[in-house]
């Protein structure tokens, strides 16, 4: 392994990112508008997007500090919106889990669905990429998406009232995860975890705030490993 090939795996994760930028700035912009409208002032904007760094969770924080939730339920609500980090890192465990402490800790400060989806990916495709490898693309496709993240957050927080509505915002949030799912619907085991995620979350919309979510995130889970599995099986 060479410096050279860890140096080409970064900037093939950088340019890899790049092209988040066009939803990662509505969305930035988006929750900086969202938080200042709640009453939060800037340092405890831009605290929650440095500190959390995670939009959905970030939003769905907001919007029940906006309606007067007790702060257990903030907190607990946030945390079920963002437990399907934990299942990106089970994914990400084989290819990463020989880092050193540190770099772990910065590979799960810096895991936004950007960064995963476009990680796991690449992983699949070249599995004999070196440790050293996959931790630069990892770090290339982080370049160019965290940082503006907080750059826009900051631009909604300070410049909000001066963004004309028509513009809508609101787009960029499932336009960044259909650019990011679409790709990775490759087997029959991916569709058919993703039609019972749909399906579930649609059916469960009027749990709570995360449950439905959760529900839909587990079922999809078993979904494509039973399917998988039947695969295997038809083979042997």
């Amino acid at each position: 392994m060479s410096n050279r090939s860890v140096s080409a795996a970064y900037w093939q994760g950088f340019r890899h990112g790049l092209p988040f930028l066009l939803v990662i700035v509505p969305f930035g912009l988006l929750f900086g508008v969202a938080g200042a409208e709640a009453g939060l002032n800037l340092a405890e904007i831009m605290g929650f997007s440095v500190l959390v760094i995670a939009g959905a969770s970030q939003f769905t924080a907001v919007q029940l500090m906006a309606d007067n939730a007790p702060v257990l339920v903030v907190l607990a609500t946030s945390l079920a919106v963002n437990l399907r980090m934990a299942m990106y890192s089970a994914s990400l465990t084989p290819h990463l889990g020989a880092a050193p402490g540190w770099q772990k800790a910065l590979v799960a400060y810096f895991m936004v669905d950007q960064s995963y989806a476009l990680a796991i990916q690449d992983y699949e495709r070249q599995p004999d990429r070196s440790l050293a490898e996959k931790l630069a693309y990892y770090a290339g496709a982080c370049s160019p998406v965290c940082p503006q993240w907080y750059v826009s957050t900051w631009a909604g927080a300070t410049l909000g009232q001066a963004i004309p509505p028509e513009f809508a915002l609101d787009f960029a949030v499932p336009i960044t995860f259909l650019a990011m799912l679409a790709p990775m619907l490759r087997s029959a085991a991916h569709v058919a975890a993703a039609l019972v995620s749909v399906g579930l979350a649609l059916a469960l919309a009027f749990l709570p705030a995360g449950v439905g979510l959760l529900i839909a995130a587990v079922a999809a889970m078993v979904t494509g490993a039973q399917v998988e599995l039947w695969i295997e099986r038809r083979r042997a």
